[in-house]
């Protein structure tokens, strides 16, 4: 028989990394929105949508005009187009709904990072 184990831990982070935190949410949270944005544009006027790859490509020329998100985690920002091209996938594949807009006001939020060593 296969057992799964699981770990939950709660973090109390200090002043400065609590602000970090929100900072990185905010700013995923603004790139999987505008990137979600752009994709319903590009859709409407090509009939094509984008790809991860396309959306990675402009997240430097994004980063150039809004220099507020250098300030976060890289792997943050990437990790929410993942999220958006994968929730994409799972659209047309008939799997999920259409991929909405994140609000703030969702009690839910998290990003995703890689330990660097």
């Amino acid at each position: 028989m296969l057992v799964h184990k699981a770990y939950k831990f709660r973090l109390y982070p200090t002043q400065e990394q609590a602000i970090l935190i929100h900072q990185t949410i905010g700013c995923s949270r603004f790139v999987f929105n505008h990137f979600l944005s752009t994709w319903d544009d590009t859709y409407q006027e090509t009939g094509k949508g984008l790809s991860y790859g396309k959306c990675s490509a402009r997240l430097p020329a994004l980063k150039a005009d809004l220099p507020w998100l250098k300030e976060v985690n890289s792997i943050a920002l990437q990790s929410s187009l993942k999220n958006l091209a994968n929730a994409f996938d799972r659209f047309f594949q008939e799997q999920s709904n259409y991929p909405h807009f994140k609000s703030k006001n969702n009690q839910v939020q998290s990003y995703t990072t890689k330990h660097k060593q």
